[in-house]
């Protein structure tokens, strides 16, 4: 039963039909470079350690939301992460490193809870305990979001070292089709 989860997280993360997740992912990292993937990888462990809450906090029905809202919320997290990335300048100091990594923390409460109410209904009792398939299917959409991370990063390494782009340069590019996608998103 594990497998089956942990395929559910991984292919909830990587869906090309919930893009929102890969175009928020992508925005988190679009300030970094590749030698910056330790820093990448624990931000996007603190959006997993946000998402899995909130997903654990629904599934056993301590928190309710709309719908709706959460669906409008989820690309202004998207926005929030681009503008960030448009107005601060690329660095590791310690100061933007936890801004960075608190941010992606309550984004990944956000977007959370627009996967709970389909894990909900894809859990099974009886199989196996609830928190083993929640913890499955968290792995899973780690493993996910680490994929998406190595990607990006090394795209970022193609176009920074090898053709010469200024770094800025990629975070504007990178972070303006985010932004355009969450903005088709949100008005959509």
């Amino acid at each position: 039963m594990f497998s089956v989860y942990f395929k559910l997280g991984l292919q909830h993360i990587l869906d090309i039909n919930g893009y929102d997740h890969i175009v928020f992912v992508i925005a988190l990292c679009a300030i970094y470079t590749l030698k910056q993937w330790r820093a990448v990888a624990l931000m996007v462990t603190a959006f997993t350690i946000g998402h899995s809450l909130t997903l654990t906090l629904a599934i056993f029905d301590i928190i309710t939301f709309s719908s709706e809202l959460i669906e409008t919320l989820i690309p202004i997290t998207i926005l929030i992460t681009c503008i960030y990335n448009i107005v601060s300048k690329p660095t590791l100091e310690l100061k933007k490193w936890q801004l960075n990594y608190w941010l992606a923390l309550l984004f990944g409460f956000i977007h959370g809870m627009g996967f709970s109410n389909f894990l909900r209904s894809a859990m099974m009792p009886g199989q196996q305990s609830i928190a083993k398939q929640l913890f499955a299917f968290n792995i899973g959409l780690e493993i996910g979001q680490l994929i998406i991370v190595a990607f990006i990063l090394g795209l970022s390494y193609i176009a920074i070292e090898l053709c010469k782009m200024k770094q800025r340069e990629w975070v504007l590019f990178v972070s303006g089709i985010a932004f355009g996608i969450a903005t088709i998103i949100l008005l959509g």
